[in-house]
């Protein structure tokens, strides 16, 4: 996703900046060949006014030739018409009604001796010029249909052009995107590969000093950073498993034993069952917290096979009975599929079980031994394990936290507890592909709900 939202990011921007420039090479084409267009044009209106002028002006033997020259050389121009006034006639302002030319026109006439002036397709062309009996001011008019014309064609030539060079710019842009990107993606999908199996796995690193190159061993460095960290990890686990049960089997054991003697006076009767159901809760907290730190690997570490589920519960119930004699579970088996196939999963037996114990703990423990029901469920892709208890239930603006580490509700300050014990199941479930959800009401109880996938190796 990362890859596909750099890659669309350069494509637009591409494609902006290059349809800018076509917007902008296309407007100079226009502005530059229209330009040249009507200066053109006025340049013949210009040379038609000095002829006009010798004609009219100027009358002498050359005179003739002029007309000749004009008649027989020069093109008529559409519309084209000329005007000679003579300067300080009282005919100028009429003039000026009949043409309805601005009187800025006629002003740089006299100042600059020429001026030129177009109203749409109408242009105009004036000097003045000064004879023996008078000064007088020249002006042709005429129109411009095929330069109009030819601007008109030239316009529809440069949209076509505009909108395939558009089309050709997404396109190579898209392409430009795509190779840039592509030693990304690949950085991505490589790590991608990588997870707490396989962290030995390296990035394959590239000759240069580019972007890439110094990103690739950036990553290649915070893995070897993060290999060091799981190993220490996964050895202090490994230690601290069997440094913690060693003694408290121990402990269990020998308490075990001594509740076993005949001779033993009460006191030392009540005692004894006191340390043993003690150690059982201590041997409980540290297998908890040892799964807890064990489920941030990959669960390919962990030794999966196939679990019958209904046997799962069971075992569950046993061990909850034997952490606190005074628990209540009833486990309903009428919803129980036909097909016994249907009541296998895959994974790992004791983190399940450990976590479907710590979900049956709390029920019993929050519900202060009332009667917890565990029932087993299935459809054609999934069991479900509904377990059910009559307890303070959760307040509803705390249900969204109660899977975050150390977290307790605010109800709970009665009851024991470490909050770990439902962050350790969350993490088991999902490493066994499952789902938690819970149903809750303050003073009436709470239902939570595991749903694992049904086992397909049969």
């Amino acid at each position: 996703m990362l890859g596909k939202g750099i890659q669309s990011k350069i494509t637009r921007l591409f494609f902006s900046i290059a349809t800018a420039g076509l917007i902008l090479i296309n407007a100079a084409i226009f502005y530059f060949v229209s330009k040249f267009n009507f200066d053109d044009f006025f340049k013949r209106l210009e040379a038609r006014v000095n002829i006009a002028a010798e004609i009219n002006l100027y009358p002498d033997e050359k005179s003739s030739s002029y007309q000749e020259i004009r008649s027989r050389y020069l093109e008529k121009l559409e519309h084209e018409r000329e005007y000679i006034i003579k300067q300080g006639d009282s005919a100028v302002v009429q003039f000026e009604k009949d043409l309805h030319l601005p009187h800025s026109f006629y002003k740089t006439i006299l100042s600059k001796k020429r001026a030129r002036y177009n109203n749409g397709n109408d242009f105009y062309a004036g000097s003045s010029f000064k004879t023996s009996h008078g000064d007088y001011i020249v002006i042709i008019s005429a129109s411009n249909p095929s330069g109009f014309n030819e601007l008109a064609t030239l316009k529809r030539v440069l949209f076509i052009i505009f909108f395939i060079a558009v089309f050709l710019t997404y396109v190579i842009g898209k392409v430009f995107s795509f190779y840039t990107v592509k030693p990304v993606n690949k950085v991505i999908q490589s790590v991608k590969k990588i997870s707490a199996d396989n962290l030995h796995m390296r990035l394959e690193e590239k000759k240069g000093k580019d972007e890439i190159s110094e990103l690739i061993q950036t990553f290649n460095n915070m893995l070897n950073r993060l290999e060091t960290a799981f190993e220490t990890q996964n050895n202090f686990v490994s230690n601290a498993s069997h440094e913690l049960k060693t003694p408290m089997s121990i402990i269990t054991s020998e308490t075990e034993l001594l509740l076993s003697q005949n001779d033993l006076p009460p006191k030392a009767v009540a005692s004894a069952k006191i340390i043993l159901s003690h150690a059982e809760k201590l041997g409980h907290i540290t297998t908890s917290l040892l799964a807890l730190a064990q489920t941030g690997f990959d669960g390919k570490k962990q030794n999966w096979q196939l679990i019958r589920v209904d046997e799962l519960v069971l075992m569950v119930a046993d061990s909850v009975k034997k952490i606190d004699p005074d628990t209540k579970v009833h486990i309903n088996f009428d919803t129980l599929p036909d097909n016994d196939n249907s009541l296998y999963t895959e994974g790992n037996i004791n983190l399940l079980q450990l976590a479907l114990s710590n979900i049956v703990l709390n029920a019993c423990k929050y519900s202060n031994n009332r009667p917890v029901e565990i029932r087993i469920s299935c459809d054609l892709e999934r069991i479900s394990l509904n377990v059910k208890d009559q307890g303070i239930g959760i307040p509803k603006n705390e249900q969204q936290h109660i899977f975050e580490p150390f977290f307790r509700a605010s109800n709970t300050a009665d009851f024991e507890g470490y909050g770990i014990g439902l962050p350790l199941t969350l993490n088991i479930i999902r490493i066994h592909k499952g789902s938690i959800g819970i149903i809750s009401e303050e003073k009436i109880g709470t239902e939570m709900r595991i749903i694992l996938p049904i086992a397909r190796s049969f």
